[in-house]
């Protein structure tokens, strides 16, 4: 297996990423058939894993846990926040600090983690301050819970505007972008690529078209 740099952060992380959004009743329901596709692609390599708290409701994360119980230490790991954890509680969402500090405890417990390599704010809050987001983040890596911070699916507005708050405030930085890309979206390639590029930012690509548990990430920032 080659490795590539995540950005510039000098992590070494596998060309190809498991995704785990179809874990759990989303889409494999049987736990221990996920276990054994997440221990293969470990066997065969691939150190970088992401989910999300929202995938079947957590679940995705807790397989992952019990999957990399005994092999935490060879894994990157990475999740996202942000979409509703409760329809009916307006606040169990979104990019708050009030909800970032609760819900990345609730992901370490599901993930069986004392830490997240790789936080990620699945979908930019048009209603909340970016530098509320980033300031909670940044006391998260203060802690020790989170290594790194990233973004999923910004514009290159909304990278720039947080890249520049976080310079200003002195707060950590998104050091990573997932935005969506294949060979029926391409999009990103008139501003989101060339503004990671500018700002030494890793890309870790989904595919909406597939929804496969296994996608290619681009690693690289240039």
């Amino acid at each position: 297996m080659q490795y590539r740099p995540l950005g510039r952060t000098g992590v070494q992380v596998s060309p190809l990423c498991l995704g785990a959004m179809m874990f759990g009743p989303w889409g494999n329901e049987d736990e221990a058939d996920s276990v054994r596709i997440i221990h293969r692609a470990l066997d065969a390599g691939i150190n970088f894993v992401d989910t999300a708290d929202v995938y079947s409701a957590g679940v995705s994360e807790e397989i992952v846990g019990k999957a990399l119980k005994d092999r935490r230490e060879d894994v990157f790991l990475a999740t996202k926040f942000f979409m509703p954890m409760d329809q009916d509680d307006p606040n169990q969402r979104g990019g708050s600090r009030r909800w970032i500090i609760r819900e990345v405890e609730n992901s370490l417990r599901r993930l069986d983690t004392d830490h997240i390599d790789l936080y990620q704010v699945h979908r930019p809050s048009p209603d909340t301050d970016v530098a509320e987001t980033l300031g909670a983040l940044t006391d998260l890596v203060h802690q020790g819970k989170v290594r790194y911070i990233g973004s999923s699916s910004y514009s290159g507005s909304q990278i720039v505007e947080a890249q520049w708050t976080s310079r200003e405030r002195h707060l950590e930085r998104f050091v990573t972008e997932q935005p969506p890309y294949s060979i029926l979206v391409r999009g990103i390639e008139e501003d989101v690529l060339p503004t990671v590029r500018r700002h030494g930012m890793g890309i870790l690509t989904y595919t909406e078209p597939a929804r496969g548990s296994v996608r290619r990430e681009s690693t690289r920032s240039n």
